[in-house]
């Protein structure tokens, strides 16, 4: 078998089953399986399995073992030559596997493959390539130093930046929402630590395939959405899981040291300034206008009865990827995607291509009769059932 995707799951059924329909149509010319674990959720993503993917390996664990751990299970149940860490939040194009594999094939001392991620939105994710975080790397990530010094290389080593999203190479760290290696590598390595804190796991499998003396690598010629949810809010949860997960990765790798424990310190307070001065989140703005890609009439008149609000409907020019004229220039404007109609390739392609128009997204799963996307990197998604 050439490829298991292994996808853990914890409370989140609606992007679970929009993950497994695209990894499912990504699969289909790979000797392939999917590999579903799940961390106890409780809500009804155990039913939605055993009735929408009957055939499909599905591990029910009876408590939250964590992100290591679940994917460790899973791992452990792989018959692929190559595995894939994939997150359920995540959707996948047509041709992702089969093109991340034909460039596995070529390269020797593989490490681990990542791929350019996006928000539901169509914005690049700057994590899905990564400098490896020592003190200081990381302290230019917290003070967000990259961001005001971009081109200089003293400061923009965390989201490695010396390498442009739309290159192809070798880079250090790589996120956990996407990872593809061989499973003899993975098996090699030890897997996930299993005593990691959180943000720290994908950091310390990457940096001990390094060690390895293999090469990780960032693969910019397919994407993935990655529906990130509310556990990326930068709040002081997210400061406090930060530092944890800086000082095991240190603590393990490195010396001890009291330099990077002050630099955490003044990290934590700069940061905790700036969200004061930045005030509370802006709400959610709805749209006013609704756009659905498909050649259905009768969906159209769905979601106008559901949305309240007139919906047009058009087709999308899937050779160049543009809408008809008529959409051009709308504010607050939404887009549905029919994805009966549309190829999960298209719809990310259209995302990327169209991130100035600052569009929101919608994607239609017919087998269940349900919206979902996700209006920014920081917002958990929304789902919306049209029943």
């Amino acid at each position: 078998m050439q490829l298991s995707v292994i996808i853990l799951n914890y409370n989140v059924r609606y992007f679970l089953e929009l993950c497994i329909t695209s990894v499912q149509k990504a699969t289909q010319n790979i000797d392939a399986e999917i590999i579903v674990v799940d961390n106890n959720s409780s809500d009804e993503s155990s039913q939605m399995m055993e009735s929408m993917f009957p055939n499909i390996k599905f591990i029910q664990n009876s408590e939250n073992t964590g992100f290591p751990k679940g994917n460790n299970i899973g791992v452990a149940e792989a018959k692929g030559d190559y595995i894939c860490i994939l997150n359920p939040d995540t959707v996948v194009a047509e041709d992702t596997f089969e093109k991340v594999l034909f460039f596995a094939k070529k390269h020797n001392n593989l490490g681990i493959i990542g791929c350019k991620l996006v928000d539901g939105t169509g914005n690049f994710l700057p994590e899905c390539k990564r400098g490896i975080p020592t003190p200081w790397v990381a302290l230019t990530k917290v003070l967000g130093l990259y961001i005001i010094f971009p081109k200089l290389s003293i400061f923009n080593k965390y989201y490695y930046q010396q390498l442009h999203k739309d290159e192809t190479g070798k880079v250090e760290i790589l996120v956990g929402a996407f990872m593809v290696m061989k499973r003899d590598l993975y098996n090699e390595i030890g897997g996930f630590d299993e005593d990691c804190f959180m943000y720290s796991d994908d950091i310390d499998l990457s940096y001990i395939s390094l060690l390895n003396g293999k090469y990780n690598y960032y693969f910019h010629q397919t994407t993935v959405i990655h529906y990130k949810g509310e556990s990326t809010v930068k709040d002081g949860v997210y400061m406090k899981r930060f530092q944890d997960a800086m000082k095991y990765f240190y603590k393990k790798h490195f010396n001890h040291s009291l330099f990077f424990l002050f630099f955490m310190k003044i990290g934590t307070l700069s940061f905790s300034l700036l969200k004061v001065f930045q005030g509370k989140p802006k709400p959610r703005i709805v749209p006013t206008n609704y756009i659905l890609i498909s050649d259905k009439d009768t969906l159209a008149q769905k979601l106008k009865n559901k949305l309240k609000k007139e919906v047009e409907k058009t087709l999308l020019n899937t050779e160049t990827l543009e809408l008809i004229s008529n959409i051009q220039n709308k504010k607050n404007t939404e887009v549905i995607f029919d994805t009966n109609y549309i190829s999960y390739k298209d719809i990310i392609a259209f995302m990327e291509n169209n991130v100035d128009h600052k569009y929101t997204y919608k994607m239609y799963l017919p087998e269940n009769n349900f919206l979902i996307g996700s209006n920014s990197s920081n917002d958990r998604g929304e789902t919306i059932l049209l029943v």
